[in-house]
């Protein structure tokens, strides 16, 4: 989906985290026309009408820290029924939790060898950071991306099938006999 793995997130926003108050620091990303075309291409939409992400950077325990807040956005499409447009709104929480590379509680589950249990309804594992900064725009398309409809349909349609009673076959279906029945 992401054409990008490597590369920096169109909507990047690098927060410094040395020194966060301890309410946090506000954050707002809003795209600019480049920004939405480029997450158009990434996640295979017609168009992004619109990103905006609230967010809050917030120190987390010790030396972690914890970003919350919201992605909205509209996009654009197309039907997998109709191939006609499609317009979405998207409108996702943010929750995130970093901590430093060489964090101890970091490295609790991995010491412990043999199997880890994971709650699929818990909170994630934090990830893991280096330096004094934290793409936070990333994590905003991260959340965008996940909220975005894999089967868009335009409200209303439906497929259409033949009438059951047909029998008659497909070129398809007539080449795949014509196969099995040389084998």
């Amino acid at each position: 989906m992401m054409q990008r793995a490597q590369e920096k997130s169109p909507v990047s926003f690098m927060a410094h985290v040395a020194r966060l108050p301890q309410k946090g620091l506000p954050v707002l990303i809003e795209a600019d026309e480049t920004q939405r075309q480029a997450l158009s291409e990434d996640h295979g939409l017609q168009w992004v009408e619109s990103f905006r992400a609230e967010l809050v950077v917030a120190p987390w325990k010790r030396r972690g820290v914890k970003v919350t807040g919201r992605v909205s956005a509209d996009v654009i499409q197309t039907c997998v029924v109709t191939l006609d447009p499609v317009t979405n709104h998207i409108d996702e929480e943010i929750e995130g939790l970093f901590l430093p590379r060489d964090s101890r509680l970091g490295r609790e589950h991995a010491d412990l060898g043999g199997e880890i249990v994971l709650d699929s309804e818990g909170p994630d594992s934090p990830d893991t950071f280096e330096g004094d900064t934290i793409d936070v725009g990333a994590l905003a398309e991260q959340f965008f991306a996940l909220a975005i409809d894999p089967y868009p349909r335009k409200p209303g349609a439906r497929l259409e099938i033949g009438d059951e009673s047909e029998t008659s076959e497909n070129e398809f279906q007539r080449q795949l006999k014509s196969l099995l029945r040389k084998s």
